[in-house]
Formats: C-alpha cells, sequence, structure tokens
C-alpha cells in the first residue's frame, strides 16, 4: 500500500467508490453511511484519507475491487482492471448505486407526500443533484484526461 502522505488520483477514488457501492448493496452499509463514505472518498487527497473508508469492510470473494485503495493503485492503474479488467464496470457500479439511492430517497418522498396529502418539500433534490453532478463530472473527467485517451486507444 503506498504511504498515506502521497496523494490519491481519481482512479483510487472510484475504486473506493464501487467497494463501498458493493458493500451496500450487500447490505454491509447503509444508505447513511454509504453517501457519508462516498462524499468523504471523492473528497479525499491522500491514501491516508481512503484507507479508514474501507478499512472495515471484508474483502469480496475473487473480487479485486475490495482492494484497499492503495492497493489498486499498486495493481492497476487503470479503475477498469481494478473492478475485475471490464472497463466501463465501475461507472456502471457508481452510476448504479446513485440510481437505486435515488429512486429509494423518491419513493420516501412520494410516500410521505402522499401520507400528508399534499406535495411536501421536495428535499431529495439535496441527495440527487450534488452527488450525480460529482459523479458526472468524475465521469467526464475521467473520459477527458488525454493519458487517458491514449491509454484506452492502446489497451481497448
Amino acid at each position: 500500500m503506498p504511504e498515506p502522505h502521497l496523494r490519491a488520483a481519481d482512479s483510487d477514488r472510484a475504486a473506493v467508490a464501487t467497494v463501498l457501492g458493493q458493500a451496500m448493496s450487500d447490505g454491509r452499509l447503509t444508505v447513511a453511511e454509504y453517501d457519508e463514505r462516498l462524499a468523504r472518498a471523492y473528497t479525499a487527497r491522500t491514501f491516508g484519507e481512503l484507507a479508514p473508508l474501507t478499512a472495515d469492510l471484508p474483502r469480496s470473494a475473487g473480487a479485486s475491487a475490495a482492494r484497499p485503495a492503495g492497493a489498486v493503485a499498486e495493481t492497476a492503474a487503470d479503475p477498469a482492471a481494478a473492478c475485475g479488467g471490464v472497463p466501463g464496470r465501475h461507472l456502471w457500479a457508481v452510476w448504479g448505486s446513485w440510481a437505486s439511492t435515488a429512486l429509494i430517497v423518491l419513493a420516501v418522498w412520494a410516500v410521505s407526500s402522499i401520507g400528508a396529502g399534499e406535495f411536501l418539500y421536495f428535499w431529495p433534490f439535496w441527495v440527487i443533484v450534488p452527488w450525480g453532478a460529482m459523479l458526472a463530472f468524475g465521469t467526464l473527467g475521467d473520459r477527458l484526461r488525454p493519458g487517458d485517451r491514449d491509454h484506452r486507444r492502446l489497451h481497448g
């Protein structure tokens, strides 16, 4: 694992987000824990800030994405390789977690509004939009980075 003071890359943050999404879908994290850890992952600057986010989660059997962020950075700079070698799989995991959480908070808001007999304040906006914007910027940033574009052209 790299030293804790070294700066983490976007691919390291994406790999941690994938691990967190898998942990939430496995029932190891609540939505609130997942949301809090994901926000910390995307604001982390160093490996020392990323490592504690997955330290209490077990490694998935056979899944290289469950490695700590440092192990991912040592073995593969490409986030697709960190997720089992399937290009774009990390994007499906991250966006899938966002979509499932969006559906949950929309359902809670809708049931609450129906129970109240009127449309309540649309609080899901504060969960869906900022998180979606962070993911969109991260996704576009990964795709627009010149070095990554050359890497994808050469390696698939």
